[in-house]
């Protein structure tokens, strides 16, 4: 470890077979630039997740220049892993749009790795009929990562539709009794349909690496 408390898990994707990743928040510049230099120079591939506008902003020209930014998501990254199929083996399904900064962190979280992957926003049960006109395309995917706020109803409405595996991620999104995401999670954790899997609230980055440990599993 180094005056900036900076000690890299170099060896996490031999392990586990996912690189580490950089959570931003709390993170000063000098801690940022400190991690993204020997990757700038080296050439390899990098994930920050949780970068906030200001954040990056903050940071140094030349960091700056070679990172690949979207602030919805609030992800960064140097270079990407290498493809792993033409063909999209995951679908990232939200309730609404207000689901989309999660996401898209999910969603630019197999970007990174490689994994292609289809975005299919705004379906909520509310209005079920533009989640039915997309069921055939969702039921043709390994994994769907189901994103929702509010009562989480998609979660369970999704498990009884598609056959792959379905990761639930609550949003912290509503208001009242949604309590932060809160009551999203135990409808998830208390869904009727049969193995739904759920990550903690607004984790996409956790439900798209849940996402690529299946598609290496299934090969």
């Amino acid at each position: 470890m180094n005056a900036n408390g900076i000690q890299f898990d170099h060896a996490r994707e031999a392990r586990i077979g996912l690189p580490e990743a950089v959570y931003c928040a709390g993170k000063s510049s000098a801690q940022l630039s400190e991690i993204i230099a020997p990757f700038r120079v080296e050439g390899r591939a990098l994930f920050l997740t949780r970068l906030e506008s200001d954040a990056h902003a903050a940071l140094a020209s030349e960091d700056r220049e070679i990172l690949d930014y979207d602030p919805v998501s609030r992800t960064a990254w140097i270079n990407v892993r290498p493809i792993l199929g033409d063909e999209p083996r995951v679908a990232v399904v939200t309730a609404g749009s207000t689901d989309l900064a999660v996401a898209r962190e999910a969603g630019r979280t197999l970007a990174f790795h490689g994994a292609p992957h289809v975005e299919i926003a705004d379906v909520g049960v509310a209005g079920i009929w533009r989640l039915m006109e997309r069921e055939e395309e969702i039921r043709a995917m390994d994994v769907v990562i189901a994103v929702a706020g509010m009562e989480g109803a998609l979660f369970s409405v999704l498990g009884g539709l598609a056959g792959g595996v379905v990761i639930a991620v609550p949003t912290s999104n509503g208001y009242g009794v949604a309590e932060g995401g809160r009551t999203a999670l135990d409808s998830a954790l208390a869904s009727c349909a049969p193995g739904v899997v759920v990550t903690n609230i607004d984790n996409g980055y956790g439900a798209a690496c849940a996402a690529l440990r299946v598609l290496r599993a299934r090969g």
